[in-house]
C-alpha cells in the first residue's frame, strides 16, 4: 500500500472516476494518505463527486508518472469514514487544504478503499497486481 501511496504522491495528481446514473465522471485530485493501514482521499460532501460516490462506491483511480512511461490504475469501493482522527491525518499532511476544510465541519469527507486492485503498468513489462 505504501508503494501505491507513494506512486501517485510522486505523480502529483491523479484523476479519480466515479459513476452518475449511466455516465462516468472524471476528475483530478490530489490527496492519498494512508491512515491505521488504510488508504484514504478526501473531498467535500458538498461536491457531486461525494454523492456519486455515496451511490455507488466503486471507483477508479488512474494516475500517470511524470515520465510518461509508467502508470496505475487503483479500482475498489470507497467507504465514508465520519471519524475525526482520519480528516486530522489528511489535513495535517495537505495543510493547503486548511483554508477550505476542517476536521469539525459538515463538509469535510475522508474515504477509504477496501476490496482494492491497484494494476501497475509499463510499456516495456507485464502488468503487476497489488490487492488489499
Amino acid at each position: 500500500m505504501e508503494e501505491i501511496k507513494n506512486f501517485i504522491k510522486d505523480c502529483g495528481a491523479y484523476f479519480l472516476a466515479t459513476v452518475d446514473g449511466d455516465q462516468p465522471r472524471v476528475r483530478p485530485f490530489g490527496t492519498i494518505e494512508i491512515f491505521e493501514g488504510k488508504l484514504y482521499i478526501q473531498t467535500g460532501k458538498s461536491k457531486d463527486c461525494s454523492k456519486q460516490i455515496q451511490k455507488n462506491g466503486k471507483v477508479e483511480i488512474c494516475a500517470m508518472d511524470k515520465t510518461g512511461s509508467k502508470w496505475l490504475r487503483l479500482a475498489g469501493t470507497l467507504v465514508r469514514d465520519d471519524r475525526r482522527e482520519p480528516k486530522v491525518h489528511m489535513l495535517e499532511n495537505y495543510p493547503e487544504l486548511k483554508s477550505m476544510y476542517s476536521p469539525d465541519d459538515d463538509n469535510t469527507e475522508v474515504l477509504y478503499f477496501k476490496d482494492a486492485t491497484a494494476t501497475f503498468y509499463c510499456f516495456t513489462e507485464a502488468p503487476r497486481v497489488i490487492k488489499f
